[in-house]
């Protein structure tokens, strides 16, 4: 930087470490970090919630599902950081409108993943069972549940980014705090040590759900080749 790159655009590698040490040490950095978590976690939470619903209850009902889908599609088409305005005048300046965001990102994901795994049921099981006189618990546990686990575990990791991606924009839209606040004010005034110090907070945050996820992935693995 300075030589080839300016540095109000790159910054220095000394400059980044500094600014990254500082907000990693300091109770206003940290508190950036909690909010754009809280804000993750509520949002991701709530969508993976509200897509497993949606898509076991319209997985079910196929009818119904068939009618539906394309208009969840249509929805699914619009950007969510354009639906940003509409959940600020419904939810504030506060974590909830950037929960939304973050909770239609990943539920949608997880919708369409549960949608189409319905699909995978083997249906002469079902019957099977339920000659049996298996209740529609004991065919969600014994049938549904396993036949779905891949595709939640793969909605899941991929839910994740989406769901940050949707709190960050929505800290860039309208917050009082937050990692994609103080990235967009960073940016604002060209300091670009902040910029990427922020950068490097969101890595190091992503790396360690999707580290969390793998394990919940192959602890999973493991459970379902024992019962084999």
């Amino acid at each position: 930087s300075g030589r080839v790159l300016p540095i109000y655009a790159v910054s220095k590698p000394t400059d980044v470490l500094h600014t990254l040490g500082t907000n990693l040490t300091t109770r206003s950095g940290w508190a950036d970090i909690e909010t754009t978590l809280q804000e993750f976690l509520i949002g991701f939470v709530l969508g993976v919630a509200g897509g497993l619903a949606l898509g076991i209850g319209l997985g079910t009902l196929r009818s119904v599902g068939r009618i539906l889908e394309p208009l969840i599609a249509a929805v699914n088409g619009i950007p969510k950081i354009a639906l940003a305005p509409i959940f600020i005048l419904f939810f504030g300046l506060g974590i909830w409108s950037k929960v939304a965001i973050a909770a239609l990102g990943v539920g949608f994901v997880v919708f369409y993943n549960v949608f189409l795994g319905m699909r995978s049921v083997p249906v002469p099981l079902v019957n099977v069972i339920r000659v049996m006189g298996a209740r529609p618990s004991h065919v969600l546990r014994y049938v549904v549940g396993p036949s779905l686990a891949q595709p939640v575990l793969a909605g899941l990791k991929a839910g994740g980014p989406l769901a940050m991606l949707g709190v960050i924009a929505g800290e860039f839209v309208a917050s009082f705090q937050g990692i994609g606040h103080e990235l967009q004010q960073s940016a604002s005034v060209l300091n670009a040590a902040g910029v990427f110090s922020a950068l490097a907070i969101l890595v190091i945050i992503q790396l360690i759900i999707n580290g969390l996820l793998t394990v919940f992935d192959a602890g999973h693995a493991r459970i379902e080749h024992g019962q084999q």
